[in-house]
């Protein structure tokens, strides 16, 4: 075999197609451009989000874009589960935000905290923190624990 011999695998390369070049081409008098109009003259390209002049959607929605979007009373919970509170923490024990960045299950930067009913729990704890899902408090409570809800202010409004 030599360097002239190689040739590309049956198939794997397609001719160009050859566009205008009288009817018989298939592609003949207008190429495949149509009739008139914008498309069908050279340089006639139109931009990306171009709608025929109309007004974009782009521009009819301005609030679905960057920060006016985002809602600034939004509260952001860190979630912990109750499996995590069992396999951490001794029985009798109080569950704190603060005990929670004690022992690592939480950064100090995170303002609030969110008990998820997800495992089991065994133990009976004191459990406080800023929201307390209903399955999560019923196992708290179920293993002899109690569970106290912090108050959370947003905006002037009370969270409940």
């Amino acid at each position: 075999m030599k360097l002239h011999d190689i040739k590309p695998a049956a198939g794997s390369r397609k001719k160009k197609k050859r566009l205008g070049l009288g009817i018989a081409a298939g592609q003949g008098k207008t190429a495949g451009r149509g009739q008139k109009g914008q498309a069908s003259r050279s340089g006639g390209v139109k931009r990306a989000y171009f709608e025929g002049g109309q007004l974009p959607l782009v521009r009819k929605l301005p609030f679905a874009r960057g920060v006016n979007f985002s809602n600034p009373y939004k509260i952001e919970y860190t979630p912990v589960n109750v499996s995590t509170l069992a396999g951490r923490f001794e029985a009798g024990s109080e569950v704190t935000p603060a005990s929670l960045i004690e022992k690592g299950l939480t950064h100090g930067s995170d303002k609030y905290i969110a008990i998820l009913g997800d495992g089991d729990i065994t133990i009976a704890l004191k459990v406080t923190a800023h929201k307390i899902s209903e399955a999560a408090k019923t196992k708290i409570e179920h293993a002899g624990g109690t569970v106290t809800k912090i108050e959370v202010k947003r905006g002037g409004y009370r969270v409940r």
